[in-house]
């Protein structure tokens, strides 16, 4: 456990250099947004394209992989709900509840390190976990938001949440390198040594970034936001383990990665989706300093457990 603790330092250690900067405003916020969005739309979707691009789609999906996946994420979801039901919270706080707890910062903080820690092997089991994350869950956030606030669906929902993948520059990332591996040719090598050297920069990047937004959090409604991450960092990779070695006896190394995957910390867009629709932005954003602050601990505890 000490040798993956330390190999993980690094990473948390940019992170926390970026929270330093910003604390002392050396890196006032307007940076840190640039960051973020230079980060979020140029390279991580190059080291996302680059990654896509040498696999097929075969190669990603796994349907027993993505059926515990979604099991265990499901299961933490529901959880999350009922108690915030329990707490006589509304529909679609309760639905914000759910996603902090089951949606990880898997883009910003879980693919450059895991990625590094586990080996290139695990980009594939990776992107098929961030895409459900994208797909599955980002959508039903959607619905449950316009049904709680209008009584009722339309076909308009379905409008916005198809505008919504088609504008997350992650699954264009992700289609478009499928799309290059799928037609059999590879890449020139000016375009490939390109994004290469974009998408080398996501990882410290990101990093930098994470910790840099994080200083602008603020530690409110400590109780429900203690719980939220305790959710986050352990229900949710306990109910995914059930899910990849009881469930669907996943094989070992990719229930390794999807254990790991669960494991990470709360992402930071569920604090941008929560600012949107206005709905508890201050214990969102509590959940996310704090599960960051204990994920340098149990994200390493958990690789150490479940590392074959």
């Amino acid at each position: 456990m000490l040798a993956i603790f330390l190999k993980t330092v690094p990473f948390f250690a940019l992170i926390g250099l970026g929270y330093c900067a910003a604390r002392i405003r050396f890196f006032p916020e307007a940076a840190t947004a640039a960051l973020t969005r230079f980060v979020f739309y140029f390279a991580l979707s190059a080291m996302l394209f680059r990654f896509s691009a040498s696999l097929s789609i075969s190669a990603i999906f796994d349907a027993r992989l993505a059926a515990a996946y979604l099991a265990g994420t499901l299961a933490v979801y529901l959880v999350a709900t009922g108690a915030a039901l329990l707490r006589r919270q509304d529909l679609q706080t309760a639905a914000i509840e759910a996603q902090t707890a089951s949606i990880g910062n898997t883009g910003f903080l879980g693919l450059p390190m895991l990625a590094l820690l586990l080996g290139e092997a695990a980009v594939a089991p990776i992107i098929l976990m961030l895409s459900i994350d994208l797909i599955v869950f980002a959508s039903l956030l959607v619905i449950l938001v316009t049904v709680a606030r209008e009584g009722r669906m339309s076909l308009g929902v379905f409008a916005t949440i198809g505008m919504g993948l088609v504008k997350n520059p992650m699954i264009v990332s992700i289609v478009a390198g499928l799309a290059v591996s799928s037609s059999g040719q590879s890449l020139p090598t000016v375009a490939d040594e390109f994004v290469t050297l974009l998408g080398n920069a996501a990882t410290p990047c990101a990093l930098f970034a994470i910790g840099a937004s994080l200083a602008s959090k603020s530690a409110e409604r400590l109780a429900v936001s203690g719980w939220l991450s305790f959710a986050k960092l352990v229900l949710h990779p306990l109910f995914v383990a059930a899910g990849v070695y009881l469930l669907f006896a996943v094989p070992p190394f990719q229930a390794a990665v999807a254990v790991a995957t669960a494991s990470l910390p709360v992402a930071g867009n569920v604090y941008m989706l929560a600012q949107h629709y206005g709905i508890a932005p201050q214990r969102v954003s509590a959940a996310i300093l704090i599960s960051t602050a204990f994920s340098i601990l149990t994200v390493s505890t958990v690789i150490a457990l479940v590392n074959p």
